[in-house]
């Protein structure tokens, strides 16, 4: 068994619309609906312009196949979620208009640039834009 490349990450939220219209306004991913069983008002699916599911973003109250408890807010045990991205100017000209805050960090050795910024419910996210 080999892992071939990050699925999805899966977001449990307070505010569903919110969340999606975040991830659809900030990095241009097209919100889907999930698929049956799940429902319009309980789960949305944010692709990528190759059709792949980035982010599943789920209500409080969907249903889940491995239910556990959850809370909102800061992520517990996971820090961040790393995103390969293109465009670094573009990205923080559209921060900026919307007044989301951010924090910049250079690694010069790997010509990496990173952005890191908050979505609506506290996920840290890291922004990798290499040799942009």
């Amino acid at each position: 068994m080999q892992v071939q490349a990050l699925d999805h990450v899966n977001i449990i939220t307070g505010d569903l619309d919110r969340t999606a219209e975040y991830y659809a306004d900030m990095f241009e991913l097209e919100r889907r609906n999930a698929p049956p069983p799940l429902t319009p008002d309980n789960a949305q699916w944010m692709f990528d312009s190759c059709d792949r599911a980035i982010f599943h973003i789920n209500s409080l109250d969907c249903p889940r196949a491995f239910d556990r408890e959850v809370t909102e807010g800061p992520t517990g045990s996971i820090h961040h979620v790393a995103l390969k991205c293109e465009g670094f100017d573009e990205m923080i000209a559209r921060l900026d208009e919307r007044k989301t805050e951010y924090q910049i960090n250079i690694i010069e050795a790997v010509s990496l640039k990173q952005i890191f910024t908050q979505d609506p419910n506290g996920i840290l996210l890291e922004l990798n834009f290499f040799g942009d």
